[in-house]
């Protein structure tokens, strides 16, 4: 009963986090990557598990994404690819963190 309801808890849980991704146009991101508040995804993970570890206080898992870099800061090049191209990124807020990845 109780696994039950952790599930349907982490269900909703993820189900709210999926409903307030976005795509949005990079130009847009400008701000918060200037600002250093951008951090980028690697498009082999969910980005709403990276965001479901973060509130969930997850530590061990993002230090492991980090680690292997599939969680990072966004370069100045990738920026400026975005920009030349006018790409547009999946993004979601995680507080203070503004998470993106790239849309294939």
């Amino acid at each position: 009963m109780i696994e039950e309801l952790l599930r349907q808890d982490r269900e909703l849980a993820r189900a709210k986090i999926n409903s307030e991704t976005a795509k949005i146009p990079w130009q847009e991101l400008q701000r918060f990557f200037a600002a250093g508040k951008l951090m980028l995804v690697a498009a082999d993970i969910d980005l709403v598990d990276v965001v479901y570890a973060f509130q969930q206080d997850e530590v061990e898992q993002v230090k492991s994404w980090t680690d292997k870099r599939q969680l990072r800061p966004v370069s100045d090049d990738q920026a400026r690819d975005w920009i030349a191209n006018d790409s547009a990124v999946w993004a979601v807020v995680v507080k203070p963190w503004v998470l993106v990845q790239q849309i294939d």
